[in-house]
C-alpha cells in the first residue's frame, strides 16, 4: 500500500463550513450575491441521504432541474429499474442531492478521498469512501454512510493510468475492460482469459493488492450498423445516432461518436438531406467527434424521446456512481439503467477507449453516439457494448464533458428568461470563472471578488454563476 505524508485534521472545520440524438439546458436559481452553503441532508438512523424530495426545496435537485424530467424518461425508468413513477422522480432527486453532498467531501477529504456511490431503489443511501477512519465523523455529519478503505482513489487512479500506458504497447482483446470500482476499491480487469489480464497487470508494474480479475465471456464492439436505418448516415452508408447539439462560435452541429465517421466524412439527416461534414474525430484512444451543419439544420435543446416528443436537457453535471441513467438511440428508443463506473477502459476489435463510463444500460448497432441523460443532464454519447436490449447488456458512453472541451462546444441548453439566477451576462468581468468552460471536481475560480472550488464536473453556463449554484461550486471558509 502506498504511503502519503500525514496531513492536518480540518476536516470538520471544512465541511462544517460548506454546511444528457438532441439537448437542452437549465437556469440557476439563487439570489444575486455570495449564496449560503445549502442545508446539509438529514442523517437517518440508517445514514440514508433524506434531502427533501420536492425540487422546489432541495438545492441541489433545484438546480439540476429535476423537474424538467419528462413523462417518457420516467416511464423508461420504471420500466428498466423497477420503480412507479413517483419512486423515479424521487430518484432523481436524491442522485443530485448526493452528487452535491459527494463533492463537498471530496474537497473536505483531499487524499484521503476514495469514492462515492449511491444505493438502493430511490438512491437514498450515499456512501463516501476515504483511507482514513478519522473522517467518519464528517461524512456522517453530512447525512452519508462512511466506509473506510485501503486505497484512495488517486492511487487507484494512478494505477488505471498505468495500465493505459501498458495496453498501448500491447493487444488486449482477451483482456477487453478495466476500470476502478469504488464499491470494491479495487482496479478490475475483465479477461476472456485471466492470464491475459495478469500479463498486463505485470507489464504496467500494477501491484496485485491493487487489483481483482474478473472472467467474463463479454467481448464489447463498438456498436455500427451497415443495415440501413434512421438518424443520421455517414458517406451514404453507415448509420448512427445523434448525440447532444452544439455550437462553437456561430457554426450549429451535433456532438457523436468518434467511431461513427472519421474528419472529412459527410453526414446526411433520417430524411437522407445534405446535413454536415466531420469536423474532428478521435478514435480509438477516445470515441469522440463532432460535425458541423448546414444552414438547413437548426440545433435544438431537446433529446428525441419516446413518440417523437421533446425531452429537455438542462446542463453536462456527471452523475455518482450507481445513479440511473437513460439511453435515446434510432436503433432501440429509450432504455434505462445505473451507471456502473467511471474511468473505464475497453478494448474493441479497433483498439482501446479510455476514459468512458461503464452502465447497465442496453444497445444495439446503430444506436452508437445517441444521447445518454440523467434525468435532465446530458451524460455523454454512445460508444459500444455487448449484449443486445432482448437479453440485457453493457454499454459504455464517452462522457460529453470532455468532448466539449477537446473540440471547444457549447452545449445546445434552454433557459429560462424568469429565472432570476440567467442574467444572462458572459460572466464576471474581473473573474475567471467565464461561461462555455468545462470545470472538473477541484478547479478554482474567482467571481465577484470572491475565489470558488468546483465540486461537480459540468460545463458552466449562464445562470450557473457560482455564486447561485452551491450543488456545483464551494466558497472555501476564509
Amino acid at each position: 500500500m502506498l504511503q502519503r505524508p500525514h496531513r492536518a485534521r480540518g476536516v470538520g472545520a471544512a465541511v462544517v463550513a460548506t454546511a444528457a440524438l438532441l439537448v437542452a439546458g437549465l437556469s440557476g436559481s439563487a439570489s444575486a450575491g455570495q449564496a449560503a452553503a445549502p442545508t446539509p441532508p438529514a442523517a437517518s438512523a440508517a445514514g440514508a441521504v433524506t434531502s427533501a424530495t420536492d425540487p422546489a426545496t432541495a438545492s441541489a435537485a433545484r438546480t439540476l432541474r429535476t423537474d424538467a424530467a419528462p413523462p417518457a424518461l420516467l416511464r423508461a425508468m420504471a420500466r428498466d429499474l423497477g420503480l412507479d413513477r413517483r419512486q423515479a422522480q424521487r430518484r432523481l432527486v436524491h442522485e443530485a442531492e448526493a452528487g452535491a453532498t459527494a463533492g463537498r467531501l471530496r474537497a473536505a477529504l483531499g487524499g484521503d478521498f476514495a469514492g462515492a456511490w449511491v444505493r438502493g431503489a430511490e438512491s437514498r443511501t450515499l456512501t463516501v469512501a476515504t483511507t482514513d477512519a478519522g473522517d467518519i465523523g464528517a461524512i456522517e455529519a453530512l447525512g452519508a454512510h462512511a466506509a473506510v478503505v485501503r486505497h484512495s482513489l488517486a492511487t487507484l487512479d494512478a494505477a488505471k493510468a498505468r495500465l493505459d500506458r501498458a495496453a498501448e504497447r500491447r493487444g488486449t482483446t482477451d483482456a477487453p475492460v478495466w476500470y476502478v470500482d469504488v464499491r470494491t476499491n479495487r482496479l478490475v480487469v475483465e479477461a476472456v482469459r485471466p492470464s491475459a489480464a495478469r500479463a498486463l497487470l505485470d507489464a504496467a508494474g500494477v501491484d496485485g493488492s491493487l487489483a481483482r480479475i474478473e472472467r467474463t465471456t463479454d467481448r464489447p464492439r463498438a456498436l455500427y450498423d451497415l443495415r440501413g436505418g434512421e438518424a443520421y448516415y455517414i458517406n451514404n452508408s453507415g448509420r448512427c445516432s445523434i448525440g447532444f447539439p452544439v455550437t462553437r462560435g456561430t457554426q450549429q452541429g451535433f456532438a457523436t461518436a468518434g467511431h461513427c465517421g472519421r474528419t472529412g466524412a459527410s453526414t446526411s439527416g433520417h430524411n437522407r438531406v445534405a446535413q454536415g461534414t466531420f469536423q474532428g474525430s478521435v478514435f480509438p484512444g477516445r470515441d469522440m467527434a463532432w460535425v458541423a451543419t448546414n444552414s438547413q439544420w437548426t440545433a435544438t435543446p431537446y433529446v428525441k424521446g419516446a413518440g417523437g416528443q421533446n425531452v429537455q436537457v438542462t446542463g453536462s453535471t456527471q452523475v455518482p456512481v450507481g445513479a440511473s441513467v437513460c439511453r435515446s438511440g434510432s436503433t432501440t428508443g429509450w432504455h434505462c439503467g445505473t451507471v456502473q463506473q467511471h474511468n473505464t477502459s475497453v478494448t474493441y476489435p479497433e483498439g482501446t477507449i479510455t476514459g468512458v463510463t461503464r452502465t447497465s444500460v442496453c444497445a444495439e448497432p446503430g444506436d452508437s453516439g445517441g444521447s445518454y441523460l440523467s434525468g435532465s443532464q446530458a451524460q455523454g454519447v454512445t460508444s459500444g457494448g455487448s449484449g443486445n436490449c432482448a437479453s440485457g447488456g453493457t454499454t459504455f458512453f464517452q462522457p460529453i464533458n470532455p468532448l466539449l472541451q477537446n473540440y471547444g462546444l457549447t452545449l445546445k441548453t434552454t433557459t429560462d428568461p424568469g429565472d432570476p439566477g440567467d442574467p444572462g451576462d458572459p460572466g464576471d468581468p474581473g473573474g475567471t470563472w467565464t461561461p462555455g468552460t468545462v470545470y472538473q471536481p477541484g478547479d478554482t475560480v474567482t467571481y465577484g471578488g470572491a475565489t470558488y472550488r468546483c465540486l461537480q464536473a459540468h460545463q458552466a453556463q449562464p445562470g450557473w454563476e457560482p455564486p447561485n449554484v452551491p450543488a456545483l461550486w464551494q466558497r472555501p471558509a476564509s
